[in-house]
């Protein structure tokens, strides 16, 4: 299936996931980061969601199983193989850590070369000031085994 095909049928099923899932129309549209007038012209088919609403259902209701029977697999995991790795955009790179930011809840993480998830925050300038402090002291331990 391709990014394009898969948008157009989610979109075709929000209305469906919405009441599975037994939220107001007020409440998805909270919940998406979307308006309410948005969310209805997706669930009347008048629009189609865009990539990012799509990527934010799928993590939210990934126990739906309208989505799961529509996918046949994991929501999430599948939205991976359409998109790559569409929830960390990296912010800032060291020899040893790589700050990002999940583009869904905006949180961030710092994580090693190996992807080993080593700090977790919602700040931004504490996330950076972590890294930094990680990258010192990992050059330090580097020098002393020199």
């Amino acid at each position: 299936m391709q990014k394009s095909e898969f948008i157009g049928q989610v979109s075709r099923k929000m209305k469906l996931i919405r009441i599975e899932s037994q939220h107001s129309q007020d409440e998805m549209a909270s919940l998406l980061g979307i308006s309410k007038k948005t969310l209805i012209q997706i669930e009347k088919e008048r629009n189609e969601a865009s990539w990012s609403t799509v990527v934010t259902l799928c993590a939210l209701f990934n126990e739906s199983e309208i989505l799961i029977h529509l996918i046949g697999d994991d929501p999430v995991e599948f939205v991976k193989t359409l998109g790559g790795r569409v929830f960390w955009h990296a912010i800032e790179s060291g020899p040893h850590f790589i700050l990002q930011q999940n583009i869904i809840s905006g949180h961030y993480r710092i994580i090693d070369l190996d992807h080993v998830r080593w700090y977790s925050t919602f700040d931004a300038e504490d996330a950076e000031h972590v890294r930094s402090k990680l990258e010192h002291q990992r050059e330090v331990s580097d020098d002393t085994k020199a």
